[in-house]
Order: C-alpha cells, then structure tokens, then sequence
C-alpha cells in the first residue's frame, strides 16, 4: 500500500509581506525563499510543520496549517 505523505499549507499573504527574509533565515528546512520582494514556498515536501516562520513573521503574513488538523472552516 502506497500511503502518500500528507503536507501541510503553507499560506503568505504577499499584500502583508514586507520581504525582510526572516521566515527564510528561521526555515530549518529550506522550505521558504525570496522570490524578489516576496518569501515563496519552494520546497513544502520538506516541510515539518514546526511553524517557526509563521511565529517569526512580523507582519503576520504567514499561516502554516498542519496536515493533521481540522479545517476551522
């Protein structure tokens, strides 16, 4: 049986994003980049869920969902 990996979502809101790179310097995974003046998820299969970026982002532009968690919808 084949079971994929269920990945979390990674959500950046580029309006709120000012591009200061701190999500990118905190991501143990290199899973965030700068795409010119905006971070950019390049790399989700790596991501573990730790949610440092989200916590580190200072414009709140960043809401990492686990993949285990129930939608709030």
């Amino acid at each position: 049986m084949n079971k994929e990996k269920k990945l979390p979502i990674i959500e950046i809101k580029k309006e709120w994003c000012k591009g200061c790179d701190i999500c990118v310097d905190y991501c143990p995974t290199d899973v965030l980049a700068m795409n010119g003046l905006y971070a950019e998820v390049v790399n989700l299969e790596a991501c573990t869920s730790c949610g440092l970026c989200e916590v580190r982002c200072p414009d709140f532009a960043i809401t990492v969902t686990k993949p285990d968690s129930k939608s709030k919808k």
